[in-house]
């Protein structure tokens, strides 16, 4: 049998309409958009454009060239961190981040260009918004938070830590990359300025697509790349406006295709729908975790804001040695490890050995939850 439970890495199996989409465009118009005038370049624009259009309407961003494609959301991360920060300015970020944002801003601190402040958070995922607000100086100039943890599944309270930030002119710059395609996101009314988010995920896109979205207009990001836009080529300076200030050098036109595809896809579905689908193998599995004797499970339980990520250590035995034992003995395969969030870990208590995460997607099954149930309690016993 064969389980694939590492969504929150990467979602496997893509929907069959992100193949086609993709093979249609790689057969009939795979030209460079918005470098030439012919009809291939000119059809490759205008998907190009209408996924900016789609991705506008799927967080509210206010203007679709507001929009801007990248790699991935470790480069979004980059792009609004380098771009917005000078020396000086206070940061403040949480104890949930990712190394996508938590290494940037290391770099900063040591170089002596900014401050940072972490807030911590409770085993249970609780965030004190007092304890944000107690961390504000004259010169904090940006928030950085995650949306959802990618080690326990807790959702951060975005909309509270936005209003913050607004009622004291912070920047706020959320990390989607777990929440996007699973959570509602909207830009306006949740105060987000800036969002970083990637395809591969839950939006069910091929690896190497994602995006920075910006719904404040005033703020001044720094390009942290100058190029080629195929805008205003007769100047040797950079375009001065969005999105081509921030997309120089070819666009990655077959990883937008590919999210467009998967973003109709979700819509298709139901953000709401396909939460609700995943929460209920979540605590299938985690009721099932409860019954085994052996297991420690890291996760807001008592929660009721989560999404389908699962972390867990079976006393006894590293995380890897589980993890290596799931996959050859029984075909399942899940991350073992520190998943890119020290801080997370450290936190738990669980640094440097890691955890086992469990991430559940679309396409499993309760049969699946049961079968890698079936596998904990022979692990647990061998």
């Amino acid at each position: 049998m064969k389980v694939y439970l590492d969504n929150s890495a990467t979602s496997w199996p893509k929907p069959p309409q992100v193949a086609e989409a993709i093979t249609e465009f790689l057969t009939h118009s795979a030209a460079s958009p918005g470098r030439s005038a012919h009809r291939m370049s000119v059809s490759a624009a205008r998907e190009v454009f209408e996924t900016r259009e789609l991705i506008a309407e799927l967080f509210n961003v206010p203007d679709s060239e507001r929009v801007v494609f990248t790699s991935n959301a470790t480069h979004a991360l980059n792009i609004a961190i380098y771009g917005t920060l000078k020396k000086g300015d206070h940061v403040i970020t949480t104890t949930f981040e990712h190394n996508s944002t938590i290494r940037p801003l290391r770099k900063l601190e040591n170089e002596g260009v900014i401050e940072v402040t972490i807030i911590g958070c409770n085993k249970e995922g609780a965030f004190d918004i007092r304890e944000l607000e107690n961390s504000i100086r004259p010169n904090t100039r940006l928030v950085c938070a995650i949306h959802t943890s990618n080690v326990t599944g807790d959702v951060l309270p975005i909309a509270s830590i936005g209003k913050v930030c607004k009622t004291n002119g912070i920047v706020f710059l959320v990390d989607a990359s777990q929440a996007a395609g699973i959570i509602p996101i909207d830009m306006q009314t949740e105060d987000i300025d800036l969002l970083a988010f990637t395809g591969h995920k839950k939006l069910y896109a091929p690896t190497g697509i994602g995006g920075l979205c910006i719904a404040n207009n005033q703020i001044a990001i720094q390009p942290l790349m100058q190029g080629g836009t195929g805008s205003r080529s007769e100047s040797e300076y950079h375009p001065e406006f969005y999105p081509d200030m921030l997309e120089a050098g070819t666009l990655n036109t077959v990883g937008i295709i590919g999210l467009k595809a998967g973003i109709n896809f979700v819509l298709s579905k139901g953000l709401d729908s396909i939460r609700q689908q995943q929460l209920r193998l979540t605590n299938q599995f985690i009721d099932g975790l409860k019954a085994i004797q052996g297991i420690t499970v890291y996760r807001g339980i008592a929660s009721s804001s989560y999404i389908s990520v699962v972390s867990i250590n079976v006393n006894g035995k590293t995380s890897s040695d589980v993890a290596l034992q799931l996959d050859t003995e029984f075909g399942i395969m899940v991350r073992s490890g520190l998943h890119c969030s020290p801080l997370t870990h450290r936190l738990l208590g669980t640094f440097p050995q890691g955890t086992v995460r469990f991430s559940f997607g679309l396409f499993n099954t309760a049969e699946d939850i049961n079968y890698t149930l079936d596998a904990l309690r022979k692990i647990v016993t061998s």
